[in-house]
């Protein structure tokens, strides 16, 4: 199964959606709700809250087709 390479966009979207389930779980930890999954553990749910945003959005970006661009050449494979 061949490797394609992390497109920028693709990273970039990943780290801005940490910085966001970051301050998600911090809000949470301090002036929240630590109920907010229900009966999981409390370091469960900072966990959870932390690495699932950050995944979906690695996952989605990086399996989604490329769409090219108007104007744009394509390269011979």
């Amino acid at each position: 199964m061949p490797t394609a390479p992390v497109e920028k966009k693709v990273s970039a979207a990943t780290l801005a959606s940490l910085a966001a389930a970051v301050a998600i779980t911090l809000l949470n930890a301090t002036l929240g709700d630590t109920e907010l999954l229900g009966t999981a553990p409390a370091w469960l749910q900072h966990l959870a809250t932390l690495i699932v945003p950050p995944l979906v959005t690695f996952l989605g970006g990086y399996t989604a087709q490329h769409t090219p661009r108007l104007g744009s050449r394509s390269l011979p494979e």
